[in-house]
């Protein structure tokens, strides 16, 4: 008899979970649905992630609702969309041998008009983000008063995201006598507070020490400069050929750069943050779960509920702010039994933060030393030669061209063919890492001496911008490109490659980005026969970029200029300063200040008067000796007068 028939689970369920690989049920499984199934406590669930808690509740549901009814019966809440897709079709999978069973999502970032539809058509489990479900309540087109189950999956996650009000509303509307099923991996006092406000006796299952990590993965450290911390991270994921994993970043900006400059380098990688939108989620995370993806750059918030099977590695670019969130992050790999190795990248001052992360899961890590171009270049070749002895391959399609592949290496030897087909990976990567010097902290200071070649374009995703020009390119996020997409466009239809790319500033209609200027004519030739979705798309140089220079357009943002165009200066404009600095040609240099106060102007040398200028038209002098004045008119060297 199957394992999950003796815990009380219907043929027709087991049967259809057998065919998704359940063979024997995980521990929270094994003990949380006898004690589910039972229909009659309150109860909370305490495991980490990864762990099977979506069977653990969503088996003993599917038993205990009354098909016959077409009402909602059971409320399952989740902090994300991702795991609200995830639950509501592993539900329905699981339930696909049971006639008639009506699970509906209810999520934010999708159209609400379908949502409604689905929930009219008639329900019994509903699947929701707290935010989505708190709208479609106060447009009063759903009942719960007859809700007989409500579970709270990942509660720790969804206080964390500030949804503890939009809880309260929902629950509120809920009847007394239902029963509240609550799974968590942490257990911090606002959960243990929800336990009491809502729950009467609950049953209470701890697997494993509260707050504690999945003893399934492995815990390292690296300690290096933060110079070092991009070239660092790199050399890991090389030294690791199979890597498939997750990296976390603590904001939006870094996780965008990360993934920019890996593509640059080379890697399949791409962002996921809370600046895409949900169809651009949608495709990053289908890539991902296809594997087209090696690596995925995420902020904690993004990546809360991503459920992607076999994911090996967890590396923490940034260490969360909150100690609790790393045992989130960690347990994105180690999943359903497997092993999984979570890595953090810090400097010597945050050791601190990781003897604390240890007293919070109960586990130590261990010190790891950044590999060696010699350590990296000697995984690679014994990876590709693992992968050579495994491959499969297609005895049909390959057979026909053997006669000529043998003709050309008639005149090799069986050693000849292997060192030579060998040497065209290794050669790539001894080339690459010849002379890289140690990257851990504390390294003896005679790397400096060793001629470092820059370890595939270590410039941390933000080198400067010397020897490349700015270009113009009519698409931008309306076209659903993130800058991933648009560097990858590019590089297909011109043919160069992303190390010639600088920044991408990805606008609404149209976008920004930089190429080596010996590309420039390469680039703009290659695009002119090119339409996108019967559109002409049009590439010319930038007439807004300066020369050799850095232009950050945000609020508050910044705009340095060297040589020509801008005087070489500084420029900052956000809601309420704007200063420009110059010395030289362009702008005749001094300070201005904007909207809404005041405007210093007049360069090294400047021969006219002046003073301050508001925008009320008001002119108060303010000369010096010496040959420099502040005011109005033009600055030395033929600069001319700056912008009001």
């Amino acid at each position: 008899m199957n394992p999950f028939n003796e815990l009380g689970i219907r043929e027709d369920i087991v049967n259809a979970i057998t065919e998704l690989g359940f063979e024997n049920p995980t521990p929270i499984q094994e003990s949380a649905i006898p004690v589910l199934l039972s229909g009659s406590n309150d109860f909370v669930g305490l495991a980490q992630t990864g762990t099977g808690k979506t069977a653990a509740f969503g088996l003993p549901l599917l038993e205990l609702i009354d098909y016959k009814k077409n009402f909602p019966q059971a409320l399952i809440l989740c902090p994300t969309r991702e795991l609200c897709l995830q639950i509501s079709n592993d539900v329905k999978n699981y339930a696909k041998n049971l006639p008639n069973v009506n699970v509906v999502a209810v999520y934010g970032g999708a159209n609400i008009v379908n949502q409604l539809r689905d929930i009219k058509r008639g329900v019994h489990i509903v699947v929701a983000t707290p935010g989505r479900m708190k709208d479609i309540l106060n447009r009063k087109a759903i009942d719960f008063s007859e809700v007989k189950y409500v579970v709270l999956d990942e509660a720790d996650e969804m206080l964390n995201m500030g949804f503890q009000e939009d809880i309260d509303e929902i629950l509120s509307t809920t009847p007394k006598t239902k029963k509240t099923w609550l799974f968590s991996a942490t257990m911090p006092r606002e959960v243990r507070a929800i336990a009491q406000n809502y729950m009467t006796d609950p049953k209470e299952l701890t697997m494993g020490t509260k707050n504690t990590g999945n003893v399934n993965i492995e815990h390292e450290y690296y300690i290096v400069k933060a110079r070092d911390k991009y070239a660092a991270f790199k050399r890991i994921v090389d030294y690791n050929p199979d890597i498939f994993g997750i990296v976390f970043c603590r904001t939006k900006i870094e996780t965008q750069e990360i993934a920019e400059s890996l593509v640059k380098d080379g890697y399949n990688a791409d962002a996921l943050h809370g600046d895409l939108s949900q169809q651009q989620r949608d495709k990053v995370m289908k890539r991902y779960r296809d594997r087209s993806l090696q690596l995925l750059i995420a902020t904690d918030v993004a990546a809360r509920g991503i459920d992607v099977n076999e994911v090996t590695h967890v590396i923490n670019y940034s260490l969360p702010d909150e100690i609790a969130n790393y045992t989130h992050r960690s347990g994105r790999t180690g999943r359903a039994g497997k092993s999984g190795i979570s890595i953090a990248i810090i400097n010597s001052r945050e050791t601190g933060k990781i003897r604390q992360i240890e007293k919070q899961i109960g586990k130590s890590f261990t010190k790891a030393e950044v590999p060696t171009g010699f350590d990296v270049v000697e995984k690679q070749l014994f990876g590709l030669i693992h992968k050579v002895h495994n491959v499969e391959v297609n005895e049909t399609q390959i057979e026909q061209y053997l006669p000529r592949i043998m003709a050309e290496f008639v005149d090799l030897s069986k050693e000849d063919i292997i060192k030579r087909f060998v040497s065209l990976e290794f050669n790539r990567f001894l080339d690459y890492y010849k002379g890289a010097r140690d990257l851990n902290a504390g390294a003896d200071d005679r790397n400096s001496e060793r001629g470092e070649r820059g370890e595939r374009s270590e410039r941390g995703g933000r080198g400067t911008s010397e020897g490349f020009t700015r270009l113009f390119i009519n698409l931008g996020a309306v076209d659903d490109f993130t800058r991933g997409d648009l560097l990858g466009y590019i590089c297909n239809n011109t043919g160069i490659t992303g190390r010639s790319v600088g920044k991408i500033d990805m606008k609404g209609v149209f976008s920004f980005f930089e190429v080596e200027t010996e590309f420039v004519e390469k680039v703009t030739e290659a695009f002119k026969p090119i339409d996108f979705h019967g559109r002409d798309v049009r590439i010319e140089v930038s007439g807004d970029a300066p020369e050799g220079g850095e232009r950050r357009s945000s609020s508050g943002g910044e705009r340095r200029s060297g040589g020509g165009g801008y005087g070489g200066g500084e420029r900052r404009s956000g809601g309420g300063e704007r200063r420009e600095r110059s010395s030289g040609g362009g702008y005749g240099g001094g300070e201005r200040k904007s909207g809404g106060s005041r405007e210093r102007t007049g360069g090294a040398g400047g021969n006219s008067g002046g003073g301050f200028r508001d925008f009320s038209g008001k002119r108060r002098d303010d000369k010096k000796d010496g040959g420099s004045n502040r005011g109005g008119g033009y600055g030395g060297g033929g600069g001319r007068r700056g912008d009001r």
